[in-house]
């Protein structure tokens, strides 16, 4: 992996920031006459999402994306909706911002369940492909409404139609614990449902929004509680801005990576409509960045997330992270994120974390700096479970641990291997607190900033 200040040639890989969670105007509400009963509700352009693709691509760029998702979601006829007037402005966007990868995909209205991102290759097939899977397995595509369609099983059915294609999609499960009850409660979907997606299709199915969108919405009058709390998240808060799967040390994240999943945390805007509008929302970029180490080329983009080569944060917090464990004198190649060490109990770890944080003020006008790093262990033993109770923080680095290198500052450290199979990963934050603190409405998410990197796994052998 390039060192965080080095500039690598285009060809090469390096952190490309980017949202996979974007909406449109087609996004559309749907609007029945009554003068024609038993037609097809009307689509309303505009009617929950409002601005057009090329000025969400137009903005991406603006604050610093290299890669976007346009994922508008369904309802009766939207994969006509999608392949007659979305593709084209997809198209039609990619013509007038080169630097910008722009993807075609849609929030995919999952059967059984909500919403999950759904991003295409970009290739020939990409407005078939769509077609095909929205108009056969999205929830809401059907007049009359089928209930058939609306089954977990019917989630399972079309993961497997996904696999099936030469070059798959991928799926990233989106809010994952949006509609739960209460803390360590889950709603429409659990830990075991991801677990069974991920088996259904592994090439498929990735991981989940670690921080979800809407990260500006504030208290208003006539708004329930989720609508005027930050992610719209009423049962049970975000932790720092993240989703509790995530955010909750030995959590829903860490007991999947427990059972011995590969899976990769994201952050997006679920831009809508922006806050100063009188929306939730960021624009894409603005606050939450999905970096992936790639080549700024998309089919390395989707193997960079689907390898597990990202990190994620809030706020322009950081943004060039480099995390590598070696293997002291094993020969080995060190081990970044998304990658696999083999160890052994006699072995000692070697790690490095990188990290830079921006010298220019963020797009809340804070010049910002991080106040800890924790670096997270796992036992990844197979065993089933929502949470990994062998998850710890092995150290937590302040200031006083890190020297200056460039515009980057570096920590080094060492420890023993685990006895058994597991993960490394780590956590940082502008605030001083131990572990995220949950979210309450109308506080200011620039205050409260925080980055992830996602697993080096250790391979006990």
């Amino acid at each position: 992996m390039a060192q965080a200040d080095e500039a690598p040639p285009q060809d090469q890989r390096r952190w490309l920031a980017g949202d996979h969670h974007v909406h449109s105007v087609y996004s559309a509400r749907y609007r029945s006459d009554p003068e024609r009963p038993g037609e097809p509700p009307e689509p309303l352009l505009g009617g929950d999402a409002w601005y057009p693709v090329l000025q969400n691509a137009q903005m991406a760029r603006r604050f610093g994306l290299d890669w976007m998702v346009s994922t508008d979601h369904g309802g009766p006829g939207h994969s006509q909706l999608n392949y007659d007037m979305a593709w084209p402005d997809v198209v039609a966007a990619r013509a007038a911002l080169p630097d910008l990868v722009l993807f075609y995909g849609m929030e995919f209205d999952v059967p059984g369940g909500e919403h999950a991102s759904l991003i295409l290759p970009i290739n020939a097939a990409e407005r078939d492909i769509l077609r095909q899977i929205e108009a056969g397995f999205g929830k809401r595509e059907a007049f009359p409404d089928d209930s058939a369609r609306n089954t977990k099983e019917r989630m399972i059915e079309a993961l497997r139609f996904m696999a099936q294609f030469p070059v798959p999609p991928i799926i990233i499960a989106n809010h994952p614990s949006r509609t739960a009850t209460g803390p360590g409660l889950w709603g429409r979907h659990t830990p075991a449902e991801y677990r069974a997606w991920h088996d259904a299709a592994p090439n498929v199915v990735i991981g989940m929004e670690g921080a979800p969108g809407h990260q500006a919405a504030q208290p208003k009058s006539g708004l329930d509680v989720a609508h005027g709390s930050r992610g719209l998240y009423g049962g049970s808060p975000t932790l720092g801005g993240f989703d509790q799967m995530v955010a909750t040390l030995g959590g829903a994240w860490d007991g999947l990576l427990g059972q011995g999943l590969r899976w990769t945390i994201t952050a997006t805007s679920d831009s809508h409509g922006h806050w100063s509008e009188g929306g939730a929302d960021f624009w894409p970029g603005e606050y939450a960045k999905t970096w992936v180490y790639a080549k700024p080329e998309a089919a390395d983009i989707m193997d960079g997330l689907r390898s597990g080569r990202v990190f994620v944060a809030t706020g322009g917090l950081i943004d060039r992270l480099e995390f590598t464990v070696a293997a002291v004198g094993s020969g080995q190649t060190p081990a970044a994120m998304g990658d696999s060490l083999a160890v052994d109990s006699k072995t000692m770890l070697q790690g490095t974390i990188r990290f830079r944080s921006s010298p220019v003020a963020n797009a809340g006008g804070a010049t910002v700096s991080v106040d800890h790093v924790d670096l997270i262990a796992g036992d990844a033993n197979g065993q089933q479970g929502d949470s990994n109770p062998t998850t710890r923080v092995v150290r937590r680095f302040t200031a006083a641990d890190w020297q200056r290198d460039g515009e980057s500052y570096v920590i080094r450290f060492r420890m023993p291997a685990p006895d058994v199979s597991g993960y490394l990963r780590l956590r940082g934050s502008s605030t001083d607190q131990a572990e995220p603190a949950p979210d309450v409405a109308g506080e200011n998410p620039w205050d409260d900033l925080w980055f992830y990197s996602n697993p080096v796994y250790l391979r006990s052998q």
